[in-house]
Parts: C-alpha cells; structure tokens; sequence
C-alpha cells in the first residue's frame, strides 16, 4: 500500500510541471521570458507584472516612460515604490507579497535585512500561489535561512514548485536524487 502511495506520488511529480507557468510569460507580448527571467524582464511593482525587456525598451523607444502594461506613472523614490508594494499586499496579491519579502531579504527600498519577514511573506505568497515563493521557501530550508534547516521540507518545497512549472526547483529535486545516488530519478527531472 505504502509502496503504491510512493508510485502515484512519483507519478505525478514526473507528469506535471513541465512547461512554463503564466508567470514566465511577458503579458504583452506574450512570449515567454529567458531564463534566468531576472537578468531578462522587469518587475513592475505598480501591477505586480513582469515585462520582457523587449516590450520594456519598444515602450521606451516610442516614448512610453510609464508602466508599458498598466500605463501607471513609475514611482520616483523609494517610499513610492514601498507605498505601490504595500498597496498591492493590501489586495492579497501573491506576487507583491513576494516582491516584498525579497525586498526585505536584501534590505531595499529604505527597508532593513529581515529574512524572518521575509519568510513570514513567502509563507504568505506561497498559500495565495506564489510560486516563486514555494522555491524561495525551499531555498530558506535548504540553507536554514531563518528557519530550522531541514532538506526534506525544503524538497516539499522544491517538489511542490516544480510541479507548478519552476524549473530551478526541478533542478534541485534533480541535484538532491544524483546526490543520494539514484541517477535514474535525477535524470527524470530534467
């Protein structure tokens, strides 16, 4: 019974999660974004989107110096962009409520290093659909960030990003089944 709750467990872990999410989508141009997508969009924190830099630099060229998908005026400090963060964690939106708790982590917008908050925010992110912060939770299990160290949470973490589609989580599931010497099973995440 155990070993068959095991298989169907397997199963789905393998079938799921191997295209891209929404998310690593540019909403207007509708192509998906490079990975790593951080070196090749921008988050807007007016509308909690990220933009491909394609879309980012044609709005730029014809004169659009606003948000080029929700057309908001970009903020000019600081405190600014804290009050349109804060403004869309208000609304339960999970990708500002991650947004924030990275900001947190690196001690951004005038705010200072707080990587507990920051867990608080991701845990928070993560039951909205935050995917990107199920992977940052894995991330903070994995390396005790804040929290106990404890790699097979960290895996339920990575496991359950990965099969929302992360592809850095389904590299660690990968990286954590070579490492314990199952290769067949590390190769099935690639």
């Amino acid at each position: 019974c155990k070993q068959r709750v095991a298989e169907l467990k397997d199963e789905q872990l393998y079938s799921q999660g191997h295209e891209r999410p929404e998310g690593d989508f540019c909403p207007i141009c509708t192509l998906p974004i490079p990975l790593p997508m951080d070196d090749h969009s921008i988050f807007n924190t007016c509308c909690s989107k990220q933009i491909c830099d394609g879309c980012n630099m044609a709005a730029k060229k014809r004169g659009l110096l606003d948000c080029p998908f929700c057309r908001t005026r970009y903020p000019d400090n600081y405190a600014d962009t804290l009050a349109m963060i804060q403004a869309r964690v208000s609304k339960k939106d999970p990708e500002a409520i991650f947004h924030l708790g990275v900001k947190f982590v690196h001690g951004q917008l005038g705010l200072q290093k707080d990587t507990r908050k920051a867990v608080e925010l991701w845990k928070e992110a993560a039951e909205l659909g935050s995917i990107d912060a199920l992977y940052n939770l894995g991330v903070a299990y994995e390396y005790g960030h804040c929290v106990h160290q404890d790699r097979a949470k960290a895996a339920e973490f990575y496991e359950k990003s990965a099969m929302q589609g992360c592809v850095d989580a389904r590299c660690n599931l990968g990286s954590y089944e070579g490492q314990e010497g199952n290769p067949d099973r590390a190769v099935r995440h690639s």
